[in-house]
């Protein structure tokens, strides 16, 4: 494994146990701020899981424009 590779691979590592945790803890926090304004906790459930694949997107993004 070069050191690329393993770069990758504890970038992908962490990305994945962050969106575990928020993923986890996801009805807890939707449930909390949803006592507050239930609109407004359909948006933070929303923005979270949106934010999962924006971090993909934006590795993406990076892994481009460093191969030009």
């Amino acid at each position: 494994m070069n050191q690329e590779s393993r770069s990758q691979a504890i970038a992908a590592a962490i990305i994945l146990l962050g969106a575990g945790l928020v993923i986890y803890f996801l009805p807890t926090i939707v449930l909390w701020i949803g006592n507050f304004s239930p609109v407004l906790g359909i948006a933070v459930g929303v923005c979270l899981i949106m934010a999962f694949f924006a971090v993909f997107w934006l590795r993406a993004r990076y892994q481009r424009g460093r191969e030009k």
